[in-house]
């Protein structure tokens, strides 16, 4: 099943979460963090500011970071995705 984001919401995939600390400690479970990092997978069409059409500032593949309590989970077909508003992004990740 597909999903298109209506306006300017994104859909978006968390990155997966650690499972060892920087100094080799194993995290169980009810200890990670959710990661606030992630792949846009799909994008609305923009947003209408005064009467014209404004595209989103990111684009399907894009990395992104965003809040921890940002967006709302949805399980689509099996996998956790998170729909996000654009302002709930904070940046986009550069390699």
């Amino acid at each position: 099943m597909k999903i298109r984001p209506l306006h300017d919401r994104v859909v978006v995939r968390r990155m997966e979460e650690e499972t060892t600390t920087p100094g080799g400690i194993v995290l169980p479970g009810s200890a990670k963090e959710k990661p606030q990092q992630g792949e846009v997978l799909a994008i609305g069409e923009g947003r209408y500011v005064d009467g014209q059409l404004r595209p989103l500032s990111v684009k399907a593949g894009d990395k992104v970071i965003f809040g921890s309590y940002a967006g709302s989970t949805v399980k689509i077909d099996g996998e956790e995705l998170l729909i996000l508003s654009e302002n709930e992004i904070f940046g986009v990740l550069e390699s």
